[in-house]
């Protein structure tokens, strides 16, 4: 489908899916969206729901603002995809060892590492910038110093919530590798932080929404998000690219014999403001919930534990703002999914995938997500498939 268009107060909202199917508090929180004063854009994927703060599933651009609450507390958040050597044929009938062995070289949940993972560990990984990441944290806010060793073991770690790392197969058999996660507590504690100071300033007073509240150019408030936004941003990076290189050590020595290689690695933030110039203006686009979709780039689209996801390429719509979906987007909240499902429910629902099983899990079981071909199907004019995987298991925090 294409996008159709509904009415905002400073600009029309792009809907790249039936509005009559958005609940209530996403399409009020999108309304809310379209009556800042700074905003020159709205797009919306079809994977959209009620968010803390702000929709998840929007694309937001605006000039000389940017609102901390519409990136998200989990800045960066994104996923990486490799294709590997391996096929179906040199997997062992019993995949439980080979999960064991992902949950023991990278903590998942609130885990960190016992000492610091730093890239020179592992054979041909770049570690150009490393130094001067570490060294940039001493401009970062100062009410997050403290969490510097925490922030330091914890790179190169899954988290919890929807975060996961997944072995699956394309339609050729072959074996991918991807994983979900962001900039773990110490991205959650800057936002956190920033949300707050923007909360208080004079020119966020008269807002219909207080999560809304943004940092405007030319402010002191302003130079310190971004400094610290950006900084957040490259923890996730760094964080998604260590824990691949982890993941293809165990792959590595599970399987010798086959001697796998690995290709490329994709990698795409969902959670995160780019600089970007449309229509001759220079906006700081938001996409929260939002992959970067420019001609020709390539991104990750998930959809959930028990699903398929999708490697696809860009289309450069430029009235998404060269954006589309993160994922299939939840249709219920993690509350709800967890009175409404029961552990049985999970076990069929992922059957045929080596996962956890368990309570602690159920919000995240596949019923609680929107259809992810349904999802795929109503941005074709946003991104073109590359490779449809299916997870044969999936690691969660």
């Amino acid at each position: 489908m294409s996008y159709v268009e509904v009415p905002g107060a400073k600009v029309p909202i792009r809907m790249w899916t039936d509005p009559a199917s958005v609940e209530d508090v996403a399409l009020r929180q999108l309304q809310n969206v379209a009556t800042l004063p700074w905003i020159k854009g709205l797009a919306v994927m079809p994977d959209v729901h009620y968010g803390k703060g702000a929709t998840v599933g929007s694309v937001i651009a605006m000039r000389d603002a940017v609102c901390p609450a519409a990136v998200g507390v989990d800045i960066g958040c994104g996923m990486s995809a490799v294709r590997t050597s391996l096929t179906a044929n040199d997997l062992p009938g019993d995949l439980s060892r080979l999960r064991s062995k992902i949950e023991e070289a990278i903590p998942v949940g609130r885990g960190m590492h016992d000492s610091p993972v730093a890239p020179d560990r592992f054979h041909g990984l770049a570690t150009a910038g490393w130094d001067d990441f570490w060294g940039r944290f001493d401009g970062v806010a100062e009410a997050v110093k403290f969490r510097q060793e925490r922030a330091v073991k914890q790179m190169g770690t899954l988290g919890a919530g929807n975060h996961y790392i997944e072995l699956l197969f394309d339609s050729e058999g072959v074996v991918w590798l991807t994983l979900h996660s962001g900039s773990r507590n110490i991205g959650k504690e800057l936002a956190e932080h920033h949300i707050g100071v923007a909360q208080k300033l004079p020119h966020n007073q008269g807002l219909v929404d207080r999560d809304l509240a943004v940092f405007v150019a030319d402010t002191p408030q302003m130079a310190a998000y971004r400094n610290d936004l950006f900084w957040a941003q490259e923890y996730a990076k760094y964080n998604r690219t260590l824990m691949m290189a982890l993941l293809k050590n165990v792959i590595r020595r599970e399987f010798k014999k086959a001697k796998p290689t690995f290709e490329s690695e994709i990698s795409c933030h969902h959670n995160y403001v780019a600089e970007e110039r449309y229509e001759g203006m220079d906006l700081l686009v938001t996409r929260k919930g939002a992959i970067r979709a420019g001609s020709g780039e390539f991104g990750i689209i998930p959809g959930s534990m028990g699903t398929s996801s999708y490697i696809v390429k860009g289309l450069g719509n430029e009235k998404s703002f060269n954006s589309a979906s993160h994922g299939a987007g939840r249709r219920m909240s993690r509350n709800a999914a967890k009175r409404r499902f029961t552990t049985k429910d999970l076990e069929e629902q992922t059957r045929g995938v080596e996962c956890r099983k368990d309570s602690g899990v159920v919000d995240e079981i596949p019923g609680a997500y929107k259809p992810i071909e349904q999802v795929m199907e109503q941005q074709r004019d946003l991104v073109e498939v590359v490779a449809k995987l299916k997870q044969f298991i999936c690691v969660k925090g």
